[in-house]
């Protein structure tokens, strides 16, 4: 049977085109079934190719971009049989496309767009994903991690982004999707894989992944990285940073194993936020969602930011105990505990255009051809710890085969403020001739005592089951129960929530390599949920757990999907297709009355998405996208000035990425990608935003012998002036213009 603890092999699929929409792929169920049902009727074979898959040594990535399975156990069946969308990237994949980061896999990941912080939301990843904010929702080999940072790709061995509502199996937050990070760990095989990158705008990397088995049961690993480099296209701006993970596991070759792991990762680098969105007198006019403001339009190499006093310094800590036994082929069980502390302190330079203020502190706009450079800063300290246990079984009970996981999770997590005095003033610059360099006087910083803590403890228990009825019908549940308490020390305020949520999904497979399915999900926002992170990012204005929060209970969301998988190309393609719908219909926002924080808003995102991951041939390999996203908010819950209508910002309508490559030769592999976003609004009212954008990448490898290898790369091949971010409409982040990188890479 197929499930937990084995593959199941299926047959070989006809000729197929790739899908361009939702009904042709439909549609081509229907052909393919008429073509295996016309050949058994003339009396011939279908004859199914053998595929023999080996793993190269030392690489220990898939040699595919297709993923047939998610590294949770809470996830029970193969992906063809999973009724939601969900895009895996591969080890494969980020070392083809130079990813160094996670912001860099992001960036180029169809459905999902990236937000900024300003001081009070931390700086870090902030993705979201089918209209919603995910930087809460982001998990390290499937246990959430506390705190925003920012994350490095050089000891992941995956990528997983799940869309749609995930509250059965995160707990809260997880409204548009999740992203998982999944470690390397050690493998039944010995090698040594080191690499040196060098490449324009002053990049230098190295990284090491070493492993050895010691044959009995034992094996250990070891992932290093060194990194120093500036920013394309941006003046001055740097980035450097090092990290380490050891990790070791015993009892690989019995049933019980234990793996021990440790991540470090120190960053330090001069933070950029970009250039700034113009006011009424820069632009000569005011803003209106017909004509927005887009980010001045000056050289793009242009930085606002003091190279004396701005800065940004990193420290990530995660100790992982992982523990596993097999009773027997049909049931396991599963312990994790993780202890995780972050440090990101930062000061950093906001660029701005103000408008011209009334009243009694009444000021000037900004004078025309000059930017304002006033400071944010902020000490954030986050400590987490989580343990979190799972019972796996296969059985058959009524006659009907299960895939079957229970589980329960337990975790404390504490938030600390500080920050800095003295931070000196800088003033204004010339707009279009900026001076990094004005004289500042740091003689006076010191950094303030942390707050009082913000503390989140939860307790949550979950089950899922997949119920096979026969080969073609499954039904996909589950359900979650958190206890949710969150607590404002400082201000002697906190709130309790009782969380359920639960999803189910009916799958349908007209053949072994194809599914069609149709789910429905809720996920829960509790109040609190980024308490400390201050900004808006818990939907209302303030940092704090108000009075009024305090007594919220959590906001309530629904999803549906309908939606196809095929495995084509006997197996070593995947196409996906889906419909989705999201509602949030009880969002927090400030009561136009009374000002307090209120459940009275409504927004939703439908939209379409499609994906292709895998191999056309065995010398040319694709990955790609298209996501279309209808992202609005339906009631802000204004009395007057109402936003009603208006798109979600920082959402796009539409993302589109592929990335190919092909094996010319044995030795030479050529490739490259494109990536389109549209327009993103910046602010409820829809007048700031960021325009659309097309990014074109190449890639040439030269495999010069089995141990070692040469590797082009060339991003922003055509120097395209790209945003990444923004925070409302402040400012707006640059992504790195053109850069080529080559990278030597020595096997053993």
């Amino acid at each position: 049977m197929s499930g937990i603890f084995e593959e199941k092999s299926g047959g070989g699929a006809g000729p197929i085109a790739p899908t361009l929409g939702l009904l042709p792929v439909i549609a081509l169920s229907a052909a393919l079934t008429g073509q295996a049902h016309a050949q058994a009727q003339n009396g011939s074979d279908v004859v199914l190719e053998e595929i023999n898959v080996e793993a190269k040594a030392g690489t220990q990535a898939s040699e595919s971009y297709k993923a047939d399975r998610l590294s949770s156990s809470k996830y029970t069946q193969p992906l063809l049989d999973t009724p939601r969308t969900v895009t895996v990237v591969t080890q494969k994949q980020m070392e083809e496309r130079g990813q160094n980061s996670v912001t860099e896999v992001l960036r180029t990941t169809p459905g999902i767009s990236l937000g900024s912080g300003e001081g009070g939301t931390p700086m870090g990843d902030r993705p979201f994903i089918r209209g919603f904010e995910a930087s809460t929702d982001m998990m390290v080999d499937g246990v959430r991690n506390l705190g925003r940072s920012s994350y490095e790709s050089f000891a992941l061995e995956s990528i997983e982004v799940s869309k749609g509502p995930g509250g059965v199996y995160n707990g809260r937050g997880s409204t548009g999707g999740s992203i998982n990070m999944v470690s390397k760990t050690p493998q039944m095989e010995n090698f040594v894989n080191v690499s040196g990158t060098l490449g324009t705008d002053a990049t230098k990397r190295t990284t090491f992944d070493g492993n050895h088995y010691f044959d009995n049961g034992v094996g250990v690993r070891l992932n290093a990285l060194w990194h120093d480099a500036d920013v394309a296209g941006r003046d001055e701006v740097f980035q450097k940073r090092w990290g380490i993970a050891p990790s070791i596991s015993f009892g690989m070759d019995g049933p019980t194993k234990a793996t021990l792991s440790y991540y470090y990762l120190k960053t330090d680098e001069l933070p950029d936020f970009g250039l700034p969105f113009p006011n009424s007198v820069q632009a000569g006019r005011p803003a209106t969602s017909d004509n927005p403001y887009y980010p001045v339009d000056v050289d793009r190499n242009n930085f606002y930011g003091s190279v004396f006093r701005d800065f940004r310094k990193t420290e990530t800590h995660l100790a992982t105990a992982k523990l596993e036994h097999e009773f027997n082929d049909r049931l396991r069980i599963e312990n994790v505990l993780r202890y995780a502390f972050g440090k990101n302190d930062y000061i950093f330079t906001r660029p701005s255009m103000n408008e011209a203020t009334t009243g009694s502190n009444a000021t000037p706009a900004t004078p025309f051809g000059e930017v304002e450079r006033a400071s944010r800063a902020n000490r954030r300290e986050s400590m987490g710890v989580a343990n979190q246990t799972n019972l796996v079984a296969e059985f058959e009970a009524g006659g009907l085969e299960h895939s079957f996981v229970a589980g329960v999770e337990f975790a404390y997590e504490r938030l600390r403020n500080g920050g800095y005095q003295g931070i000196p003033d800088i003033g204004r610059t010339s707009l279009y001739n900026p001076d990094p360099f004005t004289p500042v006087d740091m003689s006076n910083l010191a950094e303030t005592a942390y707050g009082d803590p913000y503390k989140t403890e939860t307790q949550a228990a979950y089950l899922f089951d997949t119920i096979k009825f026969n080969e073609q019908w499954s039904l996909n549940a589950g359900i979650r129960l958190d206890n949710y308490h969150v607590t404002d020390v400082g201000n002697d305020r906190s709130n309790k929530a009782t969380m359920f949520n639960y999803q189910v999904g009916l799958v349908y497979k007209p053949l072994p390599y194809a599914s069609l399915y149709v789910a429905h999900g809720t996920s829960s926002n509790p109040a609190g949920e980024t308490l400390g992170q201050s900004g808006g990012a818990d939907g209302v204005a303030g940092g704090g757990l108000s009075a009024a929060q305090a007594n919220l209970d959590p906001e309530k969301n629904v999803s549906y999907e309908i939606g196809t998988k095929w495995d084509v190309l006997d197996e070593r393609l995947s196409l996906t297709a889906a419909l989705f719908y999201t509602e949030k219909t009880n969002q927090r926002a400030n009561d136009p009355t009374t000002g307090q924080a209120a459940l009275i808003g409504n927004s939703r995102a439908k939209g379409i998405e499609l994906g292709v991951a895998g191999n056309i041939t065995d010398r040319w390999q694709v990955f790609g996208g298209y996501t279309y996203t209808d992202a609005k908010l339906v009631d802000d819950a204004k009395l007057v000035n109402s936003n009603d209508g208006n798109r979600l910002k920082f959402i796009p309508a539409h993302t589109f990425s592929v990335w190919s490559t092909y094996d010319v030769t044995e030795k030479l592999t050529m490739g490259g990608g494109a990536y389109y976003m549209s327009e993103r609004f910046m602010d409820d009212a829809n007048t700031k935003a960021l325009p659309s954008h097309w990014r074109v990448d190449l890639m040439a490898a030269y495999k010069v012998n089995e141990n070692f290898d040469l590797q082009l790369n060339i991003n922003n091949l055509f120097n395209e002036t790209i945003y990444d971010a923004s925070h409302v409409g402040i400012f707006g982040i640059l992504a790195p213009g053109r850069s080529a990188h080559l990278k030597a890479t020595a096997r053993f």
